[in-house]
């Protein structure tokens, strides 16, 4: 497989952040992700589709591993399920554990700057897009 042919699957922003949850994915136990339904509106960005094939990369750019999205649903923030908040593989127990932890990633000043709103927060009713995937090839 060449993953040079493939669009880029970016995990946070580049960092320590990016490199656990990269390790997370090589290791099999991060199955499931989460991001902003406005940050694909922001970018103009198509919403990510079922059986697509995306290249895994690490913080310095390298491709590293190729995934295959299983699951692509928009729903509330409020209604993310404690199955998706553990296959996101960060070591969360709870729903509330989780979404403590995405809210400080999504009210951080790197993604009010790249939404281009300083004052955005999330709430119960902040769409967002949850992925499933399965790890298929890694380098």
């Amino acid at each position: 497989m060449d993953l040079d042919d493939l669009p880029l699957a970016e995990f946070a922003f580049p960092g320590p952040l990016r490199d656990k949850l990269v390790g997370a994915i090589l290791s099999g136990a991060k199955t499931s992700t989460t991001g902003l339904l406005v940050g694909y509106e922001c970018a103009n960005e198509p919403l990510p589709e079922v059986g697509q094939l995306s290249a895994v990369v690490d913080s310095a750019g390298r491709r590293v591993a190729a995934i295959e999205l299983t699951e692509v649903r928009v729903i509330r923030l409020a209604d993310v399920d404690l199955r998706h908040a553990l296959d996101e593989g960060e070591g969360d127990e709870s729903v509330a554990q989780w979404r403590a932890g995405h809210e400080t990633f999504w009210n951080s000043a790197e993604v009010r700057e790249e939404l281009g709103d300083p004052d955005f927060t999330v709430d119960d009713d902040t769409m967002v897009v949850t992925e499933r995937f399965r790890l298929v090839h890694v380098l």
